[in-house]
């Protein structure tokens, strides 16, 4: 099984357009889980449509915040980074994709760094950003981090969004 996932790190270091939605299968459980740089399309695959239509689905946006947060989002840019075995990133990340589509933004707005158990992905990408719990919504402006949401938000995605970027 080691030499398996060594051999995918290889050819996904080397072909890099292949990591993009790449998975790996996690060693404590057994399953399928993302790993490196991902996009909303690799939740489609049965292994995480399963939690992640639901709470896409379920969660209601909290309008009134979210029209507080657009006009704060000018050289805004987000890095999720996240694990599809986390229970809370299977909670968190569905809510903010959905609060991102509603507000319309670019696909340059968030991108989404899958993780395993170790909080590795693949390749460094990970080491710099100093992830101790996932998810992890790294909040940049013009390139300069503002600020966290870890784990789970303080009161909501959309209100500790705010607070950030308010306070900035």
């Amino acid at each position: 099984m080691r030499a398996f996932k060594l051999l995918a790190v290889i050819i996904l270091l080397t072909f890099p357009a292949l990591a993009q939605n790449a998975s790996v299968i996690d060693e404590k459980s057994g399953k399928t889980i993302l790993i490196g740089s991902c996009t909303c399309t690799a939740f489609a695959d049965t292994n995480y449509a399963w939690w992640y239509n639901s709470g896409y689905e379920m969660y209601q946006v909290d309008t009134v915040i979210v029209q507080n947060i657009a006009p704060l989002l000018d050289s805004i840019q987000i890095t999720v980074v996240m694990g599809t075995w986390c229970s809370d990133s299977r909670n968190e990340v569905p809510r903010f994709i959905k609060i991102a589509d509603y507000l319309k933004v670019s696909n340059n707005f968030y991108s989404i760094l899958a993780v395993d158990r170790k909080k590795h992905g693949i390749g460094a990408e990970t080491e710099s950003l100093n992830i101790e719990l996932v998810p992890t919504f790294i909040v940049y402006r013009s390139g300069i981090e503002i600020g966290r949401i870890v784990e789970t938000p303080k009161e909501s995605i959309e209100k500790d969004l705010l607070q950030i970027l308010a306070k900035q």
